[in-house]
């Protein structure tokens, strides 16, 4: 399985920015996390294959939505409202079934896009 993440930059804070992920597989959960310097990786959001079925992180709520794309094998997060705290290397990740929102239950990782936000 690969996965390709692009988006990303550098935006002001209260502003918005878009990632997108691109899966070589169908019918994964897939989801986004998050890695500030000198902090573990954190959930954001996911999406299972029933696009009903979303989680979010307390920390985005609100802010950020998470979406699919079935027919393309794709994956965004519109990030809204965005926060300096939100700076962090985001990383596309995915699994084949759902087993929870830790960095372990994910098993197919894309390389890292980084969003920096400025005070």
């Amino acid at each position: 399985v690969q996965l390709q993440a692009y988006g990303g930059g550098l935006v002001q804070a209260g502003g918005y920015l878009r990632l997108s992920c691109a899966a070589s597989v169908r019918n994964l959960v897939m989801g986004w996390f998050r890695q500030a310097p000198g902090k573990e990786r954190e959930f954001v959001a996911a999406v299972r294959w029933t696009a009903g079925s979303i989680n979010y992180a307390d920390s985005v709520k609100g802010r950020f939505t998470i979406s699919r794309d079935n027919a393309k094998n794709t994956v965004s997060l519109q990030m809204n409202n965005l926060k300096p705290e939100d700076t962090a290397v985001y990383y596309c990740a995915a699994t084949s079934y759902y087993s929870g929102t830790s960095v372990n239950d994910f098993n197919y990782w894309g390389q890292g896009t980084q969003v920096t936000v400025s005070s």
